[in-house]
This record gives C-alpha cells, structure tokens and sequence, in this order.
C-alpha cells in the first residue's frame, strides 16, 4: 500500500507539501491537519503533519473553540485531547530523498536517492513505482534508466532514475520504497511535463494537427504518410479563419471527425488529446470545505486524528471502517469524535495492525476517503556489548540490553549465526530486556568479532582468547643426518609434567613401531630408528595450553640415481607417432634434489625451449616435445648432480606417422534415407599398411560429423543409412594404420536425400450428378521431408487405358470434383500425390462409377426420448430436434392433430438434415400428436412425436364425513375435476381444530378416495381438507368439509357392517405394450413391456412367430411384472417381429412389435463404395422384403 505524503523542511524553517497532480481532473483536497501519536511511553517530542491544498476559501472561525467531545472505547480522557503528540521520524532508512520535479517535453530528468549502509549487513533493495502499483523495474529502456552506485568511503548506497526524452503522459506522482529485513521506507515525489507555447488560443490547430509527411518523431501515432507518394505540401495562411476550438467546445463528439474533415485537420487523435488537457470548471464540495488526506500513517501502540471540516455543521456526519459504520459506545475508548466549530474529529487510540484500514466520513450525500498505516516500532539497542580479553579454559559471557522484553534477537561470530542447540558450546538466555551469550571453557577457536542483531540496530565486541606464558630450559636443535640414521630430538620445559604435540612440517606426528615419543618430567624427547627422504621438515613440539611452541629443521643427504628400471621400455626405446606431444617422465632419486641435464648429442636441451624442454619436478624429470617429428629420432642423454655425487643414463627415442588422407569421396546414387560413396586408398601409408577406413557423416548447414562405423571398413565403398529426408549431408574418410588415424578428407559434395510420399488414403465418392462426380479422400501415411505440393486426379473411361488429368494445377484440398463428364458413361478414378521428389503410387477406386443423379429416399430418425410421451411442465421450454436423411434436399412439413401448426404458437425451423420445433413457453393447450412428414419426389417418410403438458391439478370436488366413532372420523371425495393433464398420484389430508384452526398433515401420498383417521382427542371438534397431488406437485388450494365432526366420549357403540374380501384373480391383463425399436448393429438393445395377473402369468418371447429357446443372443428377465428381452450385439439379421405372450388359468395375452437393425448401407452409401448396380439393386430388394415382414 502507499505511503501518505510526506513534507519536506524549507531553508527557512517552513514546510513545504508536494502534491501528485490528478490525472483525472479531480476538485482540489481542503487543507488537513493530522497529528500522529506513537505509544504513551515515549513521549518526549511533538510533530504535527498538515497538508496545505490549493483552492481552499473555506475558513474555520471557530478552530480553536472546542464546542462538544463525545468518546466510543478505551483512549485518552477528553481534557487529554488538546495535549501534543509523538511521532517517529518520517524516514528510518533514506538519508536523502527525490525531489518533485519540473521538466519540458523531450528534457531529461535524474531523480535520486541516498541510503547509509553502517548498520547494514547487506546491500537494501529499492523500487521505484509510478502512481500506486505500476513497479518502473519492467519499464526500463530507451526513455527509462535505473543506475545503483555505492560509496566504499562514505558508506552511502546512491540509487539513480534517469527520464529521458520525457514526453507528456510520464508526469504524475512517483513513489520510492527501500526494504532491508523488517525495516521499511519510503517518500514520494511529483513530475511535471511542460510544453512550449501551452496556450490554445495562439495555435493554429488547423496546420498544428496535420500529419508529417517525412516521418520525424513529433508525427502523429498512426502516422502511415510516409507509405504514400511524396507530394509538395501546400501552403497555408498563417492566420486561421475561424476560430476552430470554439466550434468544437459547442460541438457533439459525434462530430468532431465531420469538423476536423472540413477544416483540414488529419491528425484527429492528436486533437482529441489536446482536447482532454483543457482544463475543466470543477465543481466545488457543498458538504465538505476540508477533506480527509489520501493516506496516514502511525505507529503502533499510538493514536491519531482524522479531520475534516464540514461547510454547513447541522450535516449529519458518519464514519466508517472498511464499509462498516464506527457506531458510539459509552462502554468502550477506543475511538473519540470531537466536535469542533465546523470540525468534525474523529480520534483512534492505541493504534494496531487491526486499525490499519480504509475510513470514510460520509455528509449527507457526499462521502471522502482515506487509508490508515499503522507501523510496528523497531527493537533497538540500549546497552552494547563490551569487548573480552582473555585466556583458554576460563568463562566468557557477552551481555547486551534492548528496548524491549521479550524480543527476538539473533547472535553472529564473524557474520555467521551462532548455534545454540543442545550440543553447542554456545548458551543464550534472556532476563526480561537483557540478553547474554555464554561460553563456559574457552579456547583459542572463540576468539572473533561477536554481534548481537535487533529490528532496530546491531551491537558488536571483539573477544580476545590468548594462550598461558610457558619457560624453556633447553631447546630443540636443527640436526643434519643422513638416510638411514637414527634422529634423536630433546627439549626441556617449566613446568613439569605439561603434556605436549610433536608435529612435522605442520602435521601431527603418531607413535608407531619406528618412531618413539617419551616425557619424564620437564624432559620431552622424540626418536626415530631409521630416516628417511620423508623424515626431513620442520618439527615443532606445541606445549598444550600454552602460547610459545618450540622448533627444529631436520635435513636428510641422498646421492642421485636414475630409475629407468621402473619404465619398462624394450631396451630403453620409446616409440611415438609424429605430430604427437611427447613427455617422457624418468623417476630420479637424491637428496638434496640434484640438478638435471638433458642432451641431445652435444646439444643441450633447455628448460626454456619452446618446443623440447626438459624439467624436474621433485622426485622425476621430464622430457616434453610439444609436436613430436621425425628429427627428433635419437639417443638422449640425462646427468645427475648433488653434493653426494653424480649419475648418468640414456634413453632412445622413435618417431613412427600415420598415412596421408585420401581424396574426397564421391556419392554416385542417393535414396530417401541412404546413398552409396566410394573413395581410393591414401597415396602414403605411414609406413605401415593400411589396416581400414573410418567413415563421418554430417549436416551440410552444421559444424558437427558423427560417426558411421566403429568397426574398420576394409573395402573403399561404404552405403550410409538412416539420413533425414530433405536433409543435405556431406560425408568424409579417415584411412587408419598401425599407428593411428590419419586427418579426414576433403567432404564429398553435398547430396540431399529425397523421397516421395506414400499413396493417398481412403479414396470414396462423395457425389455423383448428370455430369459431374466427386471425389474426397486423406492425405497420405507417409509425406516425408520432401513435403506435400498437392495432389493429381486423373480419370479414365471403363474399358480403356486412356488416363486423363482432370485438374491442370495442383489442387491442395482433399475432395475434387470432375466435371464435363458425359451422362450414364462410367468412369475410373485414381489420385496421385506430388512433391519434389515426383508423383507418388495412384490410389485408385476398386470400381466404376456410373455418372447419373442419385436420389436417397427420406428417412426420419426420431430420438430415442421422443418414442415414448414427451412430457413437460406449464411454462417450460420445449426443444426439439428430429434428424433426417434424403436426398436431394427433402421438403418438411408438420401437423399437429392433423392440421397446420400456428407460426405464432410453435416455431419451426427446417435444415439440410434436421427440423428443429420450439415452444419458448409451454402451454397445456401444446399437448397432442405432432405429425412430421419428410418428402423426396415420391418417397415420403412420416413420424409422430407425442407432446404433454403437465400442470398443478385442481382440487377434489367433494370432501364429507362419512361416519364417526370413537377417536375415528371415515373421510371419502371424489376425484378432481383438473388433473393437470396427468394422472393422480396421490392426496395429502389435514385436520384442524376448530378451537384454533390450525391445520396438520395426518397423511402424505394417499392413493385412494377414502380414508379413516385415527387417534383423534376426544371431547374436540375437527375440520377436515384435502389436497390432490400429480407428477407437478400439490394443488394450489384444497377442499375443506362443510360440517365439522364432533369426538364423543366413549360409552357409544358402533354397529360394523359385515365385510367380503376381494377376489383379486384376474386374466393376464399387458399394463404397458412392447414399442417399435430401432436398434444400432452391434450395441445390445431391450424390448420391455409390463404384464399384470394372479395369479403370476408365464411369459413366453418369440420371434416371427417362433418361440426363442436355449439360444445364447438372447436373455429374458421378468421382474414385479416387468417382462424384458435382451439381444446381444444384433445384426440385420435379428430384425423383424417379436411377441410377447402371458398365460395363467384364466386366459392368456399378447403384445407385438418390430424390431429394425440399422447396420447396413443405403443406396447412396452403396454407390460411394463403387457398387455395380445389379448388386445394389438385389440387396436393396432383399432389404424390403425384411420389412414388409
């Protein structure tokens, strides 16, 4: 969120507000006085931060008079009100601020802030942001630069924004926030953007918005001239006509392109923006004379004063947080509103993180707004650690004290956090606000530079850890012995008995079977049976717990000698291939280390050489021939020397090459993904025979060759594989001997491996007229890299060879269409797909096709929810869409009830394969039969589609009391007169008594027209009423009984009436019959119909008359009456009539209907297929005979 705006102090003493411009024109704020107060317990200083706005002519006479105070919560007392307040400083981290600046179009402008960096660790991050949100980070550019530099002197981080080129929309309010850990801060400042000559009045806006033809920077955004012909410009007067700005202040925006057309103003938009900048007459707030600021800010713990200041004080005045009203409280302080004159003030105290929030005061009609800061004070540092000097094993402990009990703070050793676990050496504790580090034993490991961290500053010591002072009575002497005698050093030491380390050239020196360390006493020896080259160094015996250490140097004398028994080269040859580096490594012994000769002959080989050089490295010495060549074939010689003596030895070396490379290759035959490339052998060996080739292949554009065999080629042919289609590649030899590899030859010429693509797929007709046919299939599997140009269709006439292109151009769609074709000849299709490489195989159609129009009789193809009874309730869209076939387009028409459908009532509307029926609010008068008829020529085809609607019934007609007895009443009605165009399902019963006439449900989904209630009080009077119920729900009223019935006490007797039970055998009764049924080939389909009888009728299924027994495609269920019949995965075949019949002892019932498989092919679908015709019409005769059955 924001900071509030911040005042700056004056030279002379005044402060001094900068405020952001409004962009958007907004009415000037009143002037404002705000008083932040940090906690009571620091209050020892007063700042007072006022906002001074321009346009302020309200005055408050009555300022200094307090008229009324009235409190809401917990705060300060109202005679405490007047007292002055504390706030922090304005800035805890920037030392230096941006100023608000000023700047003309195109200038530049530096902003720039400054931070001090002593009590920072690390360097603060910065961001600059231009108005609330919009982060400059992601805006740098050719306009925009941000720059960091720091002062290792001064300790100052300076932070730089440089505008350059400035243009009119960068002015407005900017914002610099700096962040380090928990600490904060930032500071605002404004931009201004002037213009030269700003004035309207004294502009020629007619030639001032012209389009540049040349294209400078100051033309117009969307300045396209210079893509037009370069033309003279014409002359204008210098003095306007008339005056234009008037005419478009008066004038409508619809308007304003008419009036820049007529008088020659082509940049528009460059008016429109000159425009909006015309400053407007702002009206002034009749509620308010002074406003709330934008934004505050307090500490925490502290209070704060919002005012504003009201230009008629009978106003009723409102305050709100976050939207909810600040409503007084006698009980509570937290808040205190003052009433002041015209002043109207409202008082926050003991500010927290739950104040930090958006306020409003709302007057009358007219509302200002505000947000509210709240910050968190930092810990600071009142006691800083003292620096400890002191020596191993003793106690140190650091002590510190801040501001505040309980904070949390974090101990460092040289920058590094110090561990306080369980196991650390480290003990921190706390007593109330001081802070101590411990460290009970001591050592030398602790000494460094020890700091203590707070939100508010850091406190540092250094911790000094010296070792004790130490005697010596005899002290170790320097010895020089040589290899393989004994060493013997002794020291003597105050005092006794101190135990001590014997270290080696720094390392510590162990006891073992050779070497031997005794202490008696003061006395401290250390022993060595046999020296050797590695006993030599420094020896330091370190007395434990003390500061001085006592030392030695030990040197061991060994004369030189030459190892060459440990190279193992044949009679001390070295063999090497020319163009090789050579370094030949010889281990040497001798101490003190000798000095090294090599020679050649009579020349010796210096350290310096540039290409042979000899070296010594401690314990070896090295001959090195960066590139090895044949003149360097020879004996060399090596000589030794120390004080101890000399040696000498020699080594022989060899210089073997490898064969010249061959010629380029060349590549006779290229494939889709392979060629074929022959070479001859390279016309020198090396010396040695050629033992085979290695073959490299690369990308002609790469820089990268690969590797084809890693097994040697003994021919000089070799045939690539696997390359990339459309790919050029270049390929190169390597000839290989007994010494290595020779270089690569010169690349063959580049080749690109090119294919074409596989034949098309899934060719079919798609149609077929008088004298055209068409043709579509897909793309090919395989295109290759050589891609896809388009495809050839030929056609050629039954009973010849003559192919004919149909198609002069390529065509890149998947469906063609010939035309010109004869009628009733036949004709063979092929297709053919090219790309670079040629013409791939044809596809062809596997039979003729006859040119003559085909007619498909319609066919409707109702939706399976649309067999059965649509249902839907009053008021409720209907939408309906029934799909068909035929062809050519089938003429549609409806009928409802055997005549014409009202337009008004029922929308239809008719598509190329499907009719679409729609009832934006359905009414019941919508029921019935809905007849469709699809008509083709001759074929017609017809479906019905059986809509209702459904409503709330009516009432029963009649409710009475037939007999009372006892705690019984028998109820009995009759149906309703409206059922709601559906059956009843059921009758709700309530009573009431007539005491009260409250009414309660005695039963819900009562299915018969009769009923006894029970359990009734005696001694009471009832009413009685009843609802009916349908599929839609409950009537909206019920039927109440004319005469009440009165409950008796007992004592009365009730003759019974004698009682026949029912007989309830009956016949094989089909409650719901078997439905015609469309069915998919090969989905599994059910017939289902319902048969009631008792006793429990047997059902029997059969197909054609037949009776289905044991056969596996087809499985019966019967279930509570529910007779079903699954067919497993039909096929046309299983298409005809099926029964279903019940039997029982008293008689017996059937129901029927037909089954259609839809698996096969249509007439049109057939001669797609190429079909003959003969075949197409035994099929489809076959076809009807199935359904006459």
């Amino acid at each position: 969120m924001p900071e509030p705006t911040k005042k700056d102090e004056m030279p002379n003493g005044q402060p001094e507000e900068s405020v952001a411009p409004d962009s958007k024109g907004a009415p000037p704020l009143p002037e404002i006085s705000l008083e932040i107060s940090p906690p009571p317990e620091d209050a020892s200083s007063i700042k007072k931060l006022s906002v001074d706005l321009p346009n302020d002519s309200v005055t408050v006479p009555a300022m200094g008079r307090k008229d009324s105070v009235w409190s809401l919560g917990d705060g300060q007392a109202p005679e405490d009100l007047d007292k002055p307040i504390d706030t922090p400083p304005l800035s805890i981290l920037l030392i230096e601020k941006p100023q608000s600046g000023t700047v003309n179009v195109g200038g530049d402008i530096t902003f720039v802030a400054k931070v001090e960096a002593k009590d920072l660790l690390r360097k603060p991050t910065i961001k600059w942001f231009k108005g609330k949100w919009m982060d400059l980070a992601s805006k740098t550019g050719k306009h925009l630069q941000l720059k960091e530099t720091f002062d290792r002197v001064t300790k100052i981080h300076t932070f730089e924004m440089h505008i350059i080129k400035a243009k009119e929309n960068y002015a407005g309010n900017y914002r610099c926030e700096v962040t380090y850990k928990d600490k904060f801060d930032s500071c605002s400042f404004d931009l201004e953007i002037k213009e030269d000559g700003q004035g309207s009045q004294n502009i020629d806006i007619r030639s001032a918005f012209k389009r540049s033809s040349e294209g400078q920077e100051d033309a117009g955004e969307l300045d396209f001239s210079g893509l037009l012909k370069h033309r003279e410009p014409k002359q204008q007067d210098d003095t306007p006509e008339v005056d234009v700005w008037e005419i478009l202040k008066n004038a409508r925006p619809d308007e304003y392109e008419k009036i820049a057309f007529m008088y020659g103003i082509t940049d528009l938009r460059g008016l429109l923006k000159r425009m909006k900048k015309i400053p407007k007459e702002e009206k002034k707030s009749e509620a308010f004379a002074k406003k709330l600021e934008p934004a505050y800010q307090v500490d925490k713990g502290g209070k704060i004063r919002l005012v504003v200041d009201l230009a008629d004080p009978t106003v009723d005045l409102k305050w709100y947080k976050n939207g909810q009203e600040i409503r007084p409280s006698p009980n509570q302080r937290k808040y205190i509103f003052e009433h002041k004159g015209t002043q109207r003030i409202m008082v926050i105290n003991n500010c927290n993180s739950n104040d930090d929030a958006a306020y409003s005061v709302a007057a009358g009609d007219e509302k200002c707004t505000t947000e509210l800061f709240v910050k968190e004070l930092p810990v600071k540092i009142v006691k800083d650690i003292e620096a400890v000097k002191t020596t191993v094993n003793e106690r140190i402990e650091l002590e510190c004290e801040v501001s505040e009990a309980g904070a949390q703070v974090k101990w460092m050793k040289n920058g590094v956090e110090v561990p306080t676990g369980v196991r650390s050496r480290y003990r921190v504790k706390c007593e109330g606000t001081k802070h101590f580090l411990v460290i009970d034993d001591a050592s030398r490991e602790d000494t460094g530079t020890y700091s203590i961290m707070a939100s508010g500053g850091t406190s540092e010591a250094r911790v000094q850890v010296d070792l004790k002072p130490l005697k010596i009575y005899q002290d170790l002497q320097d010895m020089t012995v040589l290899l393989g005698q004994p060493i013997k050093l002794h020291c003597e030491i105050y005092p006794g008995n101190v135990p001590g380390r014997w270290y080696r050239n720094g390392q510590l020196i162990q006891p073992n079977d050779r070497i031997n360390i005794l202490q008696r006493h003061k006395n401290h020896r250390l022993e060595i049976e046999t020296s050797s080259l590695h006993d030599a160094g420094d020896y330091t015996f370190v007395p434990e717990g003390y500061s001085q250490s006592l030392s030695a140097k030990i040197h061991i004398v060994d004369p030189p000698r030459v190892h060459l028994d440990s190279l193992n080269f044949p009679e001390n040859t070295v063999t090497v291939v020319a163009g090789n580096k050579l370094r030949l490594e010889i281990p040497i012994s001798g101490e003190p280390a000798p000095r090294v000769v090599w020679m050649k002959g009579e020349r010796v080989i210096l350290e310096s050489g540039h290409r042979v050089r000899a070296e010594t490295y401690g314990d070896q010495t090295s001959l090195t021939i960066e590139v090895t060549e044949r003149e360097d074939t020879g004996n060399y010689k090596i000589v030794l020397q120390n004080e101890a003596g000399e040696a000498t030895a020699s080594v022989k070396i060899k210089v073997v090459d490898i064969p010249d490379p061959p010629e380029a290759p060349l590549v006779p035959v290229v494939g889709g993904d392979w060629c074929s490339m022959t070479w001859e052998p390279p016309k020198y060996d090396g010396g040695s025979p050629i033992l085979g080739y290695f073959i490299e292949r690369k990308k002609k554009q790469s820089s990268r060759w690969m590797r084809l065999n890693f097994d040697l080629i003994k021919e000089t042919s070799f045939e690539p594989k696997k390359m990339i289609e459309g790919v050029p590649y270049e390929v190169r030899v390597f000839a290989v001997n007994a010494i290595g590899v020779s270089k690569p030859s010169e690349p063959s010429k580049a080749f690109t491996p090119l294919a074409v693509t596989s034949e098309p797929t899934m060719l079919v007709v798609d149609d077929v007229t008088d004298t055209t046919v068409t043709v579509k299939w897909r793309p090919p599997e395989t295109i290759g890299a050589a891609g896809l140009d388009g495809y050839l269709v030929e056609y050629c006439v039954e009973g010849t060879d003559d192919w004919v292109v149909s198609n002069k151009e390529l065509t890149e769609k998947t469906r063609y269409t010939i035309t010109g074709l004869s009628p009733g000849c036949k004709i063979l299709v092929r297709v053919k797909a090219i790309n670079a490489a040629g013409a791939s195989a044809p596809r062809s159609l596997q039979h003729s096709i006859l040119v003559k129009e085909v007619i498909e009789p319609p066919k409707i193809r109702v939706p399976r929810h649309l067999k059965q009874t649509y249902t839907r309730r009053v008021g409720e869209a209907v939408n309906l869409v029934v799909p068909f076939m035929g062809k050519p387009r089938p003429k549609v028409t409806w009928l409802k009830e055997g005549k014409p459908i009202e337009p008004t009532h029922v929308s239809i509307r008719n598509s190329d394969c499907d009719s679409i029926i729609f009832i934006r609010k359905a009414e019941r008068s919508h029921s019935g039969k809905y007849e469709m008829t699809v008509q083709v020529d001759n074929h017609v085809d017809k479906a019905i589609i059986d809509i209702q609607i459904v409503d709330l019934p009516g009432p029963p007609q009649c409710v009475t009391i037939e007999d009372v007895w006892g705690g019984n009443v028998a109820l009995v009605w009759t149906l309703p007169k409206d059922n709601g165009n559906a059956p009843i399902t059921g009758y709700t019963i309530q009573k009431a008594d007539k005491k009260t006439m409250e009414w309660f449900t005695c039963i819900e989904h009562y299915h018969r027209t009769c009923i006894t209630i029970t359990e009734l009080v005696v001694g009471n009077e009832y009413f009685f009423r009843i609802f009916s119920e349908n599929m839609c729900g409950l009537s909206e009223t019920a039927t109440q009984t004319k005469k009440s019935a009165l409950i008796v006490k007992e004592g009365l007797q009730v003759k019974t009436q004698e009682y026949n039970d029912h007989d309830f055998k009956e016949a094989p009764r089909f409650t719901q019959p078997l439905i015609n049924t469309f069915a998919v080939a090969g989905y599994n389909t059910t017939l289902n119909c319902s048969v009631r009888a008792n006793p429990r009728a047997k059902v029997i299924w059969m197909k054609n008359k037949i009776i289905i027994i044991d056969d596996p495609r087809y499985r019966m269920f019967s279930n509570q009456g529910v007779c079903t019949l699954e067919i497993r995965k039909p096929s046309p075949y299983d298409g005809g009539l099926y029964t279903c019949k019940a039997i029982n002892d008293l008689g017996e019932a059937q129901v029927d209907c037909k089954l259609e498989v839809k698996g096969g092919f249509t007439f049109y679908e057939l001669m797609q297929r190429g079909v003959p015709l003969h075949l197409i019409d035994k099929y489809m005769n076959e076809a009807k005979i199935v359904e006459q059955k």
